[in-house]
């Protein structure tokens, strides 16, 4: 990781995501930042490791629910099913609907994060699907530092 990175990563790199790793193609690290209290915003940094993505997954509630990202260093992706994917730089903001299939992560030769704000919804979770194939993540551009 440049120092760079770290100096532009103000929240921090926190500790390896190993309760999420199954769910990650590459290294994570995750940082809350918030204590997750039912009926609350839940904040926390997500860092990727060069080439790291989240499986497609979708939040899901049945009623309010979703999440915003907020990027904060590096870049990364964004992309919802059936959409191109959308290059993520710091002070971006992604706002993620109930239901929409998605994932995000970071370039192939660089270090991404954002902070994941999970918004508060009656019943809800997160549905995690298959793993973004390394067809599909090879073919997105190459990104100029």
């Amino acid at each position: 990781m440049d120092q760079q990175f770290e100096k532009q990563n103000i929240f921090g790199i926190g500790f390896p995501n190993d309760a999420y790793s199954e769910y990650f193609s590459g290294k994570s690290y995750l940082n809350p930042l918030t204590t997750a209290v039912e009926g609350n915003p839940f904040f926390a940094n997500v860092t990727f490791a060069p080439g790291c993505r989240n499986h497609w997954h979708a939040h899901l509630a049945d009623k309010g629910g979703g999440q915003i990202l907020l990027c904060v260093a590096g870049k990364g992706w964004y992309r919802e099913r059936g959409k191109e994917a959308r290059l993520l730089s710091p002070g971006d903001v992604v706002e993620v609907p109930v239901g929409v299939e998605h994932w995000h992560g970071a370039t192939k030769d660089g270090w991404f994060a954002h902070v994941a704000v999970e918004i508060p919804g009656e019943n809800g979770r997160c549905r995690w699907l298959e793993a973004v194939s390394d067809a599909e993540y090879d073919a997105l551009p190459g990104v100029e530092p």
